[in-house]
């Protein structure tokens, strides 16, 4: 009985911290995006009303949020810019823009819920309006766009610190094009000498005459 020789199966590298890389990764860059575009909308809309007082009648005034405060615009933008270099950079470097990247963040949310009861940004409108420099606006009131602006900062946050987390897992920009911009050439092989007898075993092997023109 001839005896069999089991061949051992190579082992497969484990799936699981390339697939904690590829899903952590797909959601930073979601949670991210969308909240940089969710806090720069909510910026642009009314967060607050009220009335002046204006040669006996009442005046409406409304006022945005980038008329209550500009933080909340500012940091959404930091914060897209620092998930784009994440990429950029490596070790250290991905480790401290992850941490701006969640500091964005969390800086929008506390801008946004500040903004969120302030009357500074009315008070102003209606002494211009009113021409009194001590007027008050009243009837105040607010909706819900400041809220909307900080769940957009908490969207970064979580971005930056699934960046903090498992940054180390994802990819980084390859380092072909690091110097002069320009991949590097390759070096040329010398061409085969036909008259070495390993050339002309190689020539044989492949079906051709080596000694034909």
């Amino acid at each position: 009985m001839e005896g069999v020789t089991a061949v051992p199966s190579p082992r497969s590298e484990p799936a699981g911290p390339s697939r904690t890389g590829r899903t952590s990764l797909a959601a930073a860059l979601l949670s991210g995006a969308l909240g940089a575009a969710v806090a720069l909308l909510a910026t642009r809309q009314e967060w607050s009303e009220g009335t002046a007082t204006v040669a006996g009648g009442a005046f409406p005034l409304t006022a945005t949020g980038s008329d209550v405060t500009g933080v909340p615009a500012a940091l959404a933008v930091v914060g897209l810019a620092a998930l784009v270099a994440v990429f950029a950079v490596r070790r250290a470097g991905r480790l401290a823009v992850s941490s701006v990247l969640a500091l964005a963040g969390a800086g929008t949310v506390a801008a946004a819920l500040l903004g969120a009861s302030d009357s500074t940004a009315l008070d102003e409108k209606a002494a211009q309006a009113s021409g009194d420099a001590s007027a008050t606006v009243g009837a105040l009131s607010h909706t819900a766009w400041p809220y909307v602006a900080a769940v957009g900062g908490l969207l970064l946050l979580v971005a930056g610190l699934l960046a903090l987390r498992y940054g180390r897992l994802w990819p980084a920009m390859s380092g072909r094009y690091e110097r002069g911009g320009a991949p590097r050439p390759r070096r040329a092989t010398a061409p085969a000498d036909p008259d070495r007898p390993e050339e002309l075993w190689k020539a044989l092997d492949r079906g051709e005459d080596p000694t034909g023109a």
